[in-house]
């Protein structure tokens, strides 16, 4: 729902978005969850998208990581690179999306969504676009 909300808020279809920097923690019922979301949120476009989660370069910085991961997602879409996820080796098959596996991508990316869930359920997604 906070991805469909943000969407909505910024007035953007699934179908614009190309390239989602996950909240991606690495463990394995969030990511599969995460995952889902992103299928719920993006329909069938999920597959055309490219996804990454940053924290696989940093570590996962607490209370740092939403602020740092969404300056990295607005330097995508300035760059027009996706970043990779790294150390994707045994990807679990209920995480079927292109998630940029160990090396980044040159691409366009004219709206870019990052998700970013705390402890508790508090889950926030951000949308970016190229102006």
């Amino acid at each position: 729902r906070c991805m469909i909300s943000a969407m909505n808020n910024a007035g953007v279809n699934a179908d614009d978005v190309s390239y989602v920097n996950a909240h991606g923690t690495s463990t394995p019922l969030g990511d599969v969850a995460e995952t889902i979301a992103i299928k719920r949120a993006l329909g069938d476009h999920a597959r055309n998208i490219v996804v990454n989660s940053t924290k696989s370069m940093t570590g996962h910085l607490l209370g740092g990581a939403g602020g740092l991961e969404a300056v990295f997602t607005v330097l995508a879409v300035k760059r027009q690179i996706s970043p990779p996820t790294i150390n994707i080796f045994n990807q679990d098959p209920a995480c079927d999306l292109d998630y940029c596996a160990n090396v980044a991508r040159e691409m366009p990316i004219n709206i870019a969504v990052k998700n970013s869930f705390g402890f508790g359920g508090t889950n926030g997604t951000l949308v970016f676009g190229k102006i």
